[in-house]
């Protein structure tokens, strides 16, 4: 293990320490309220702390079959401590790995289903086109993961692609995986109307909000507009013909959210009210976040929309994300849906990033 974790596993042992006394002292399990803050602490810890003592353990194992296999002469004795050995260090690396995977903070949106908006940036036709095509790539995407996939607004630009579109991915640990979308995607190619075979640069925005089951916002239906619209697109008869699509903006935050899903107008009222929950909800837990968080670069680096995250090289074939450095010469088959293997990394990267930051104690002894 690195300085860093040990330093990390050192402070969370001390503290363990710490609950247990305090846990100990006849004041504070009179204490309601403070004993069960004590003993919910103390049983996140304790995990930690256990595997941390046995992977010592197990090193102090290791220690003596070393010296038995440096001082032993019996080939047949020899033969059985280095059996042992690789043993013990196969059962090392299990528990360092599970150590770490207990050292990494737990995000509890990663759990969540996730609503996606594309949005045409700079470039006119040419992002509405591009941004058309990563919607129909995270489609495809989803159709491999074998997650279910439910457009709820597009607006599209006549020409093949979209100005923006909202959708909802639902499955196993879909914003674990697709928060990492979040931010602006570049493309640069030769647009079908370059006469020049100049190359363009055209961009497009991505967000990527988790949906939680049970999320607790409440709205002042006073602070809500209500506009009813003409749905657009492919829909049979209704379309066009009876007002179902339904706009919501909320006064105080002026978020607007669109639904025209449903052919009726009040299921796509209800979809429109859980989709402004979400941004409202999203908001106030990014607002927490930033006021617990020292610093700001971690913050930026997190997936900020703003952020420019990947460019889509298509003279070259090559997809680059910049956050981790790595390029891939797939594109075709990346448009297609096969973006795992960008996904994982990133994945990995802020699993590292989190096993890197300081253990923070938890100052609950004065309640």
């Amino acid at each position: 293990m690195d300085k860093a974790t040990l330093e990390k596993l050192n402070s969370i042992e001390k503290r363990y320490n710490e609950v247990e006394e305090l846990m100990a002292d006849p004041e504070n399990a009179a204490n309601v309220q403070k004993i069960t803050k004590l003993a919910k602490e103390h049983s996140e810890l304790k995990k930690v702390v256990l595997l941390y003592k046995n992977i010592n353990s197990k090193n102090i194992e290791l220690g003596d079959t070393k010296k038995m296999l440096d001082d032993e002469s019996d080939p047949e004795l020899v033969e059985m401590a280095k059996i042992d050995y690789e043993k013990i260090k196969v059962e090392i690396d299990e528990l360092t790995a599970e150590l770490e995977d207990q050292l990494i903070p737990k995000d509890i949106r990663d759990k969540a289903d996730a609503i996606i908006e594309v949005r045409a940036g700079t470039g006119g036709d040419e992002a509405s086109l591009f941004a058309g095509e990563i919607y129909r790539m995270y489609q495809r995407y989803a159709e491999l993961q074998d997650w279910k996939f439910s457009l709820v607004d597009i607006n599209d630009n006549g020409l093949g692609g979209v100005k923006e579109v909202t959708f909802e991915i639902n499955g196993s640990g879909v914003y674990r995986k697709m928060k990492h979308e979040a931010g602006t995607h570049r493309v640069q190619r030769v647009p079908s109307t370059e006469s020049q075979g100049r190359i363009h640069t055209s961009a497009i925005t991505v967000a990527v909000l988790p949906k939680l089951e049970d999320i607790d916002v409440t709205i002042n239906p006073e602070d809500i507009r209500t506009d009813i619209f003409h749905s657009g697109g492919a829909g049979g008869q209704n379309v066009n013909k009876v007002a179902t699509a339904v706009r919501l903006t909320h006064s105080p935050s002026g978020i607007v959210v669109t639904c025209q899903r449903e052919r009726s107008q009040a299921q796509n009222r209800i979809i429109a009210m859980d989709l402004l929950k979400v941004r409202l909800w999203d908001i106030e837990y990014e607002k927490q976040q930033s006021e617990h968080s020292k610093n700001r670069k971690d913050q930026v680096g997190s997936g900020d929309r703003s952020e420019k995250i990947r460019t889509y090289n298509f003279p070259q074939g090559r997809v680059t994300d910049h956050r981790i450095n790595v390029s891939m010469h797939n594109l075709d088959e990346f448009l297609n849906g096969s973006i795992d293997g960008i996904l994982d990394q990133l994945i990995r990267n802020e699993q590292i990033k989190k096993l890197l930051k300081p253990y923070i104690t938890k100052k609950i002894s004065h309640l």
